[in-house]
C-alpha cells in the first residue's frame, strides 16, 4: 500500500515534512492537494484515521477563504467543514500523510514520521 502525502510545495512545513520522510528512506506518493483536491469522503476518512473532528483539518490562517466559505473553524459541524474543504482546498491544513490505517497531520513536521 502506497504512502500518500498531501503536499503544498509552497509551504515550508510541508517541504520540511517531505524532507524528513525522504531522509528516512520513504518516498511517498505526492498529491498536490491544491491541484488534485481530495473529496469529502476522503477528507472524512483522513480525519477519522487521525482521530480528529473534520474541523481540526481546517487551515485557520486562511482568513479570506474562511470568510468566503462562511465557516468558523472553532465551531463548524463535520458536514460544514468537509463541504468547505472540498470547495476550497486551500482550507485544508497541511501536510497530511496517510499510510494504510494510519494518518497524521504534519504539524509539527516531525509528526509525519509517526505514520511510517
Amino acid at each position: 500500500m502506497a504512502i500518500v502525502f498531501y503536499h503544498n510545495p509552497r509551504c515550508v512545513t510541508s517541504r520540511k515534512a517531505l524532507d524528513l520522510l525522504r531522509k528516512k528512506g520513504v518516498e511517498p506518493e505526492i498529491v498536490e492537494y491544491l491541484k488534485t483536491p481530495p473529496g469529502k469522503a476522503e477528507l472524512k476518512k483522513i480525519a477519522e484515521l487521525i482521530g480528529v473532528h473534520p474541523r481540526d483539518l481546517l487551515r485557520r490562517r486562511e482568513k479570506a477563504a474562511l470568510a468566503k466559505a462562511k465557516i468558523d473553524p472553532k465551531t463548524a459541524s463535520a458536514t460544514a467543514a468537509l463541504d468547505a474543504m472540498a470547495k476550497e482546498p486551500v482550507l485544508i491544513e497541511r501536510p497530511i500523510i496517510v499510510n494504510g490505517r494510519k494518518a497524521r497531520l504534519g504539524r509539527p513536521p516531525e509528526a509525519v514520521l509517526e505514520a511510517v
